[in-house]
């Protein structure tokens, strides 16, 4: 979708996609089940055809062919002569904006699914239906409590994109500021929820029949996502985390929100009046300012990614802006993704592995951060992993070497030796891909290695910096204490209970055995404590009772 003012064409209205009451859960699930069964029909029909001629036999054979001649005349007539991933897409598009959505994810899941059906899958429609100009002034008053013409001077009629959720209008202010409407069409965050409902529901009947693509798993990451996207408010707080995030960085730039008439369906933001990285425009660009673009859109996301964790997960040249500077303009920020502590360290271990070309530890590191079940097979994951990332290595430029399709093929062996990998990695590589993408329009054959070396250097650089140890440090600090301050009391209680136990027991064969292993535990103890610049009481303290433990009689 566009926010750079050019308006895009828009499908005509296609019923199933505007309705804006829609139909209750009941007649979705029967709908939503019809279009289910078929689809596992055509895997079935799929199965039977492309079974290789020396196994078509048997009992098993025999039975798929006789279950899809039986299930064969309720198919829609129209469907199911047609490719499976043909039939998989269609009924997608037909049950409506939240499946459209899930294709959408499903395109970029190549570490699951075949290439046929991706490649199909990235023909859905990308321009959906809009709600007519009077309809969306509508909406609109309805948003901001009041007639539209108070707030705004001018709403453009022709709307600059309608994708499966939302619909944008340039607008001006009547300040004369030009402005960006974004407006979740109606009756979309009713269907959203509906099918969610259904999608849960349905995904355990899926993993029984296709266990090895995770579907329930694949479901929930999805469905966590789309709820998050219907709310306006929220892609309004992303903005603001993602400036915040890089204040510090003035070629990095994202659009600010007019917090008074954003809400939960509406957000009004910033229009950034650049150029996309596709248009022939970009052809101006002297090569020092198409090379500072490639250098701040790497830092960037190499920052959202590997540093802060939070990342934009819907990145395309569609939602990149250049502007005058030269800057780098990030737009549609509804879809992101977030890594925790530890997985953003580990993927920078990885990136980090990848880019010096240390193919074993890069292999080594993508492997944990895959979920491996009993079936698994870790060592052959990580010995195809290795191959790949040489291979990739013999080249540096963007046509023969691409760190997004080096990453997406290591991934994409999961498949194969049941290692399963979070959506959020997909997601990462959609990110690089796109990096690497737009750099190539900007200058064809750039060294994305390079390029991206240097960035990652920094940051690893900065992630092991003394400062930024020390403050990590600091986080476990209460629980240190707390663990410190009872530590003398700890300690003279176990004496008291020593010397009680001592009194009352008869001396043992082992007691200086026993008596030198409890020194000797708390000598390691007490140099734990002093590596962790405990107070000094606290390590005097240990030191002490290790060498009267150690040192006493019978010891």
């Amino acid at each position: 979708m566009s926010e750079t003012g050019r308006p895009v064409e828009v499908a005509p209205p296609f019923e199933p996609l505007i309705e804006e009451r829609p139909a209750g859960l009941v007649r979705r699930y029967f709908t939503t089940l019809r279009h289910l069964s078929g689809i596992l029909a055509g895997v079935l029909g799929a199965a039977v055809d492309q079974r290789p001629p020396a196994r078509q036999h048997g009992f098993g054979y025999r039975s798929q062919q006789l279950l899809r001649a039986l299930t064969r005349p309720f198919l829609d007539r129209d469907l199911r002569d047609r490719p499976f991933e043909v039939q998989l897409r269609k009924r997608l598009e037909t049950l409506g904006p939240t499946y459209i959505k899930l294709g959408q994810i499903l395109s970029l899941r190549e570490d699951l699914l075949p290439r046929s059906i991706t490649d199909e899958l990235k023909n859905l429609l990308n321009r959906l239906p809009a709600v007519s100009h009077e309809r969306f002034l509508t909406l609109l008053e309805a948003e901001i409590g009041r007639p539209w013409r108070e707030v705004f001077a001018e709403v453009d009629e022709v709307p600059l994109g309608s994708a499966s959720i939302g619909q944008i209008h340039l607008a001006t202010t009547v300040e004369g500021e030009a402005v960006i409407l974004k407006m979740v069409k109606p009756g979309i965050r009713e269907k959203v929820k509906r099918d969610v409902i259904l999608l849960r529901s349905f995904g355990f009947l899926l993993q029984l029949f296709l266990e090895r693509i995770q579907p329930q798993r694949v479901i929930r990451e999805f469905c966590s996502y789309t709820v998050r996207e219907v709310d306006l408010r929220l892609e309004a707080d992303n903005a603001e985390t993602f400036a915040a995030n890089f204040k510090d960085e003035p070629d990095a730039v994202f659009p600010k929100i007019d917090r008074r008439y954003t809400t939960e369906n509406l957000i009004v933001m910033e229009y950034f009046d650049g150029i996309e990285p596709g248009d022939e425009a970009r052809r101006l660009l002297t090569e020092e300012e198409r090379d500072k673009v490639i250098d701040v859109g790497a830092g960037t996301i190499i920052r959202m990614l590997y540093r802060d964790g939070f990342f934009h997960a819907d990145l395309h040249p569609g939602n990149l802006v250049i502007l005058p500077g030269p800057k780098a303009g990030f737009i549609d920020l509804g879809m992101v993704g977030r890594f925790d502590e530890e997985l953003r360290r580990t993927l920078l271990y990885y990136y980090y592995c990848l880019v010096m070309g240390d193919a074993e530890n890069a292999a080594r590191y993508l492997a944990v951060l895959a979920d491996a079940g009993p079936a698994s097979d870790v060592k052959g994951f990580r010995r195809a992993v290795e191959e790949i990332c040489r291979r990739w290595h013999r080249a540096s430029s963007f046509e023969e070497f691409s760190i997004g399709q080096l990453i997406l093929e290591s991934v994409g062996k999961g498949a194969i030796y049941r290692m399963y990998f979070p959506v959020e990695m997909v997601l990462m590589v959609k990110a690089i891909v796109t990096f690497e993408g737009v750099g190539h329009l900007l200058k064809p054959g750039f060294d994305v290695a390079g390029v991206s070396r240097r960035h990652v250097n920094q940051l690893f650089l900065k992630q092991f910096s003394p400062l930024r140890l020390a403050r990590e440090g600091l986080r476990g600090a209460p629980e240190l204490v707390d663990a410190l301050v009872k530590a003398p009391m700890l300690i003279t209680e176990g004496l008291r209970v020593l010397e009680q136990s001592t009194r009352r027991s008869k001396p043992s064969p082992f007691a200086g055995i026993r008596s030198t292993v409890l020194g000797g535990f708390c000598l390691v103890a007490g140099a734990i404590v002093i590596g962790f610049a405990g107070p000094v009481w606290a390590w005097v303290s240990l030191f002490a009772l290790g060498l009267i433990l150690a040192l006493r009689p019978g010891s």
